[in-house]
């Protein structure tokens, strides 16, 4: 098994993770071992892409009608000759 250190971890952390660990009835290190496990072994749900995010967000809302804007140049393009 692997062993990990985990340095400058910050005094009241440290407490209510020694707090935990009584609460649940383990040593501090088992506690840690089990809020890793649990956190690592959770199904990830997959990322939507950014179109897709937008989509669901504005989904709610229907279908929204909106017209056409004719563009034009503002100002000829340039030439290089």
């Amino acid at each position: 098994m692997a062993c990990i250190t985990i340095r400058n971890l910050q005094d009241p952390l440290k407490a209510r993770l020694r707090i935990r660990a009584a609460h649940h009835g383990r040593s501090m290190e088992d506690e840690v071992r089990h809020i890793l496990s649990a956190a690592l072994t959770e199904e990830s749900l997959p990322v939507p892409d950014l179109g897709e995010a937008i989509h669901q967000r504005f989904a709610r809302l229907g279908v929204v009608e909106v017209a056409e804007v004719k563009r034009e140049a503002l100002r000829p393009p340039p030439s290089f000759d």
